[in-house]
């Protein structure tokens, strides 16, 4: 009888063991949570729309370079006015560093929501600073040089990191001579700023990291 309980508890923990392990174990055919974006290690977007300013809109190109959609550059033009509409200053090109932190941190940690729109929405979400250089009314580009700090959010079309995007892009840019704690005469000192885009992304391998690793043969 002894034997016999004894067989019969050993089973049982035998069936509770490997029901546990098929229950930590991930099926094969788990769902892509990174959405493509680690199907290579650059991406490349390229967008076009309008910026609104405190005075107006201009009509705005912009492009980006991320590392496995985290960190990267960014170089974007602006020139109005757009539509008819008074704009001041009346063209910035802006260059700087984006940082989207949220994507590695949540894909590593299996954090999604399960929503893959959203999950790219949020995993898109970006700290922004560039060097500006703007051109006032009646003066040569680049006289008013200054400083953007802004933040970043997209929103994906499709349901993949290459494709279609809408971006969305605020801040504040500061001039010169607000930089210099002068005080604020115009919008070419300080300005709030929301550039709205259409832009397309697209992920490819660049091999950025083992550009000096020899194929396996």
């Amino acid at each position: 009888m002894r034997l016999r309980a004894f067989l019969l508890a050993a089973l049982a923990a035998l069936l509770v063991g490997a029901r546990s392990r098929a229950d930590v174990t991930p099926p094969s055919d788990k769902p892509d949570t990174a959405y493509g974006r680690i199907d290579g290690d650059l991406g490349a977007s390229l967008g076009a729309g309008t910026t609104a300013g405190s005075r107006g809109l201009r009509g705005a190109a912009d492009l980006r370079l991320r590392y496995l959609d985290t960190a990267g550059v960014f170089v974007s033009y602006e020139e109005g006015p757009l539509f008819g509409s008074p704009a001041e200053p009346q063209r910035v090109l802006v260059g700087g560093l984006e940082l989207r932190p949220l994507f590695l941190a949540r894909w590593l940690n299996g954090a999604e929501v399960g929503w893959d729109r959203l999950d790219l929405a949020i995993d898109s979400l970006g700290l922004e600073l560039g060097a500006v250089a703007e051109q006032p009314a009646g003066r040569p580009f680049g006289s008013r040089p200054g400083l953007q700090l802004g933040l970043g959010l997209e929103l994906p079309v499709g349901t993949n990191a290459s494709g279609p995007w809408i971006g969305l892009h605020g801040g504040v840019r500061w001039g010169y001579s607000a930089l210099e704690g002068e005080p604020v005469q115009d919008a070419n000192d300080r300005a709030l700023f929301l550039m709205i885009t259409l832009a397309y992304h697209q992920i490819f391998g660049a091999h950025v990291v083992d550009v000096g690793d020899t194929a396996p043969r």
